[in-house]
């Protein structure tokens, strides 16, 4: 794993409150490049490639649409913990984020996933 992933994902766990789970996906071929989980219970990357699926259906749901627009991100609230999907700007990568939605902050949450997708799209 590359410098920057490491430091990526111990930044989140470190900075993000109520912070569960982590990982990056490339969205083609479902290889997982990071994950980290502080519950030994919670596999971030089979989280990751069920995620890629609900990435593939909104986007067939775009297309089907005929909408010229781009996923930023997914959120899905869950009963105690919200699950964020960032994607890239470019469309090939995915941020799968998974917090304690009584601790976490979803807007400063989502802001440092923000100020990492441009680095993820030019560092991978």
């Amino acid at each position: 794993m590359s410098d920057f992933l490491q430091d990526f994902q111990n930044d989140l766990k470190e900075n993000v409150n109520g912070f569960i789970a982590v990982s990056v996906t490339e969205v083609e071929t479902g290889m997982s490049y990071c994950s980290l989980s502080v519950n030994p219970d919670f596999d971030p990357e089979l989280a990751s490639a069920y995620n890629l699926e609900v990435v593939k259906a909104k986007l067939n749901a775009i297309k089907a649409l005929g909408l010229n627009q781009k996923i930023s991100d997914i959120l899905i609230s869950l009963t105690d913990q919200i699950h964020i999907i960032d994607v890239s700007e470019d469309g090939r990568y995915f941020i799968y984020l998974a917090v304690d939605s009584k601790k976490a902050n979803l807007g400063l949450t989502r802001a440092t996933l923000s100020k990492y997708k441009k680095d993820i799209v030019a560092k991978l």
